[in-house]
């Protein structure tokens, strides 16, 4: 007759009351579809405003749009994608100014992408009334000198705040991005022309 194990207890947390939570959540629509649209809103900014680099590698590259998003979708990060950008940018950008309005571009991209990983790679938590309070990212991190898994950041009032403001600094990227490219194209251009003056032949002599 074989023995029941001893029961041992569980290191899993307790699985949510989907129907109390399914009973609560009409109370809870209205801040939850808040939180949501932002979090939308900036995940959609941010992938319009990435997309973007797809013709600064196209001017940089010398290339057509499809061979420029080919090299863009192979680079699996946008760090890898940034890399890029960055190191062709000192081999073919002669004017410093333009130079640096695309580090500025770069930065200023890369300071929103860290907000959106945290939130695109988190797991949230809801409340008995239904509403997201917190984020827990899934990330192991460098702290104190040992490793912390899972950071939590509150859906406060304040970082709701946070998100409006970068959603709409994506906004004011987005247009300078756009007003970047005609400015790119024609440095370029003038710079392969004076290139393919420089390599012509000069005057024969008899």
């Amino acid at each position: 007759m074989s023995e029941t194990p001893p029961s041992r207890r569980s290191r899993l947390p307790s699985a949510p009351d989907f129907d109390a939570l399914a009973a609560a959540a009409p109370s809870s629509a209205d801040r939850r579809t808040e939180v949501l649209a932002l979090i939308g809103n900036l995940v959609f900014a941010w992938s319009n405003n990435e997309s973007l680099f797809i013709y600064v590698l196209m001017l940089l590259l010398e290339t057509d749009e499809v061979s420029a998003a080919i090299v863009f979708g192979t680079l699996n990060t946008t760090r890898a994608r940034l890399d890029l950008v960055e190191r062709l940018a000192k081999a073919k950008i002669a004017d410093p100014e333009l130079a640096r309005e695309l580090d500025g571009i770069l930065s200023r991209f890369s300071r929103q992408t860290k907000l959106r990983n945290d939130l695109n790679h988190s797991m949230y938590t809801v409340n008995q009334s239904g509403e997201i309070t917190h984020t827990r990212l899934m990330k192991l991190e460098q702290r104190g000198g040992g490793l912390s898994f899972g950071r939590v950041r509150e859906m406060s009032r304040e970082r709701l705040d946070e998100l409006a403001r970068a959603i709409a600094e994506h906004g004011v990227l987005n247009r300078d991005i756009w007003a970047f490219l005609p400015r790119l194209e024609a440095h370029l251009e003038a710079r392969a022309r004076r290139g393919r003056g420089s390599a012509a032949p000069g005057p024969r002599r008899g």
